[in-house]
This record gives C-alpha cells, sequence and structure tokens, in this order.
C-alpha cells in the first residue's frame, strides 16, 4: 500500500529525497510518519506529518535537516534531507498512522512500505 523510492548513496554533507507514493484510498486522511531502521539498531521515528500538513514533528536528530512534507491531492508523502551524516545511514521506511494525527512512535502506525536504503559516506 505504500511504496518508498528515493534513496540512494550521497557524501556527508549532501541532500536526498525520499517519496513515498500511497495507493490506499483513504491515506490522504491518515497522519504520515517516515522511520529508520540502522544496521544493529531498533527502528526509530524520524519525522511525522498530520492529515493536512498543519502539524509535523521530528526526532532531534534531524530536527533542522530534514523536511517532511505531503501532497495529499497526488497521495504522496516526502522527506527531504539535507546535511546529511554517516550516522543518518539507514533503511528508511514510510508509515500511515491509525488515526490523521501525526504519528511519532510506530505502535502509531497500521500500515507501512518497504524501505529504500540510504547510505551516506564520510
Amino acid at each position: 500500500q505504500l511504496q518508498a523510492s528515493g534513496g540512494g548513496l550521497v557524501q556527508s554533507g549532501g541532500s536526498l529525497r525520499l517519496s513515498c507514493a500511497s495507493s490506499r484510498r483513504t491515506a490522504s486522511n491518515n497522519g504520515m510518519g517516515w522511520f529508520r531502521r540502522a544496521p544493529g539498531k531498533e527502528r526509530e521515528f524520524v519525522a511525522g506529518i498530520s492529515w493536512n500538513g498543519g502539524s509535523t514533528m521530528y526526532s532531534d536528530s534531524v530536527k533542522g535537516r530534514f523536511t517532511i512534507s505531503r501532497d495529499r491531492a497526488k497521495n504522496m508523502v516526502y522527506l527531504q534531507m539535507s546535511s546529511l551524516k554517516p550516522e543518518d545511514t539507514a533503511v528508511y521506511y514510510c508509515a500511515g498512522s491509525r488515526t490523521s494525527y501525526r504519528p511519532s512512535n510506530y505502535s502509531q502506525c497500521n500500515y507501512w512500505g518497504q524501505g529504500t536504503q540510504v547510505t551516506v559516506s564520510s
């Protein structure tokens, strides 16, 4: 129901834009989030956005560098990542919330996409 894309290999300090396309008819009414899992680590919250884009939230580790946005008409969610660091290397997943509110942890989400790999070289 969710398809993430846009990952790749980038140098430290570079930028990438992740996209998440939803085929779920009701996705435009759900909050959406981005999560990531680095090798050997637990899945962690990255960013969340409410159904209408009016509320966003970021983890402290990405605040000021990443921006989440959405286009409800296209059923798309984006994650603009700038000033990337090697510690941002992970598989990034988009997820849909159970409610219209922005998710801040994965237990609030009930549908997921496959991940897209982001690798930041030093």
